[in-house]
């Protein structure tokens, strides 16, 4: 789709899929988590398929969990949470996890150009915020918003209170879930619609004013 908008007041961004590559940290993560419920001896059965929890990314945090681990205990649900941000923190501080190609200068040649940039995520307050600060990245962003840290029940709602925070009028909501679509046209943006995370369907994007391939396409569009 060719078209050529206004420049925008502000960019929100999602984190995993768009920004972060969330499967090269989550991945190891995972499997971590599970072979320490396992020894703990508060689950003993094989560890679910991967792709459940890729494929629920961008959901709120209890409904990745029920995917996950359907009809098990909330308790259950938030050790097995809890392994899985302990494993990501130590992962990070070992330099584990990569953002994709070109993200840094991207939000550079953003800012340069005066777009505010904010990050809204579904996931948990210290993930989002230690990503970005593990990563290099956090210093380009006016705020990171994340569902953990205001409980809020959808994206719509956290982008919502986001621009009547930050006293956002307009702008762009580019992630690569159908969340982000929805938060997007909730909130009156304009949405970019990010296609090249491993997980996630292609019929999510659909209502996306714009789809890119690579993220380093996305000034092409915005400035």
């Amino acid at each position: 789709m060719t078209m050529k908008p206004e420049r925008p007041e502000a960019a929100i961004f999602d984190l995993d899929g768009t920004l972060f590559q969330a499967e090269t940290l989550m991945i190891p993560a995972y499997y971590a988590a599970f072979d320490h419920m396992r020894r703990e001896g508060d689950y003993s059965q094989d560890t679910p398929p991967v792709e459940r929890l890729l494929g629920g990314l961008g959901m709120v945090l209890s409904d990745i969990w029920e995917r996950i681990l359907p009809g098990e205990s909330v308790e259950l649900h938030h050790r097995a949470n809890d392994l899985l941000l302990r494993y990501q923190k130590e992962l990070l501080d070992q330099g584990e996890g990569l953002l994709y190609p070109g993200v840094a200068e991207v939000l550079e040649r953003l800012r340069e150009k005066g777009a505010r940039l904010f990050i809204a995520s579904n996931g948990m307050e210290h993930y989002v915020k230690s990503v970005a600060k593990a990563k290099g990245i956090d210093h380009y962003f006016e705020g990171l918003y994340s569902a953990g840290e205001f409980n809020t029940p959808s994206k719509v709602e956290l982008v919502r209170l986001l621009m009547l925070t930050e006293g956002v009028s307009g702008g762009w909501m580019v992630g690569d879930r159908s969340s982000d679509v929805e938060a997007g046209r909730g909130n009156g943006l304009r949405v970019m619609g990010c296609r090249y995370a491993e997980f996630g369907q292609a019929s999510e994007l659909e209502g996306a004013d714009a789809v890119i391939s690579d993220i380093r396409q996305l000034p092409d569009y915005l400035l």
